[in-house]
């Protein structure tokens, strides 16, 4: 998370000094703070399925999702944190790498992170996906974009029903 007040302070005097610089007067400065706000509100589970073991290259675990729901990775590098879910008392890490379902190069969630070990059924979380995963998701290779949840202590309830095949 980002402190705003440090961050705006540093903009603004950068602008300041900037205008003096070019003697061009201070302009009035606005700012979308859309991620900020929802970012971290959002959290997407996935379930793992295959894993795939290359000796000494790399392992793969593979999600029931991907660039499909969580575009943000393939097209500008988005970085996530993520955990097992259903492990989180488990000290035991791998290195693994988190790949989608859509068999694209650019369909890889999470190159190399820590996690316990990980096997097919685990519940993936992937924090901070509060900001345009849904309204970037799209229905490529036709698969169905998934529902959303809206959680409040104990009660949840759907706001976007996920799409059947039959849709």
């Amino acid at each position: 998370p980002l402190n705003m007040d440090q961050l705006i302070a540093k903009l603004t005097n950068y602008i300041k000094l900037k205008t003096k610089e070019f003697n061009i007067p201070l302009p009035k400065i606005f700012i979308e703070p859309g991620r900020y706000i929802t970012g971290n509100a959002g959290i997407t589970l996935y379930e793992v399925g295959t894993i795939k073991e290359i000796a000494n290259i790399r392992k793969y675990v593979s999600v029931n999702g991907g660039m499909t729901d969580n575009p943000r990775t393939a097209l500008y590098g988005a970085k996530y944190k993520a955990y097992i879910a259903n492990k989180m008392d488990i000290e035991d890490r791998e290195t693994v790498s988190i790949a989608g379902r859509c068999c694209e190069s650019g369909d890889m969630l999470i190159w190399d992170i820590s996690l316990p070990p990980c096997e097919s059924g685990d519940i993936l979380a992937i924090l901070d996906t509060g900001a345009y995963n849904y309204s970037m998701s799209s229905n490529y290779n036709r698969f169905p974009k998934p529902p959303m949840v809206l959680l409040k202590g104990k009660q949840s309830e759907i706001i976007v029903k996920g799409e059947t095949y039959e849709d």
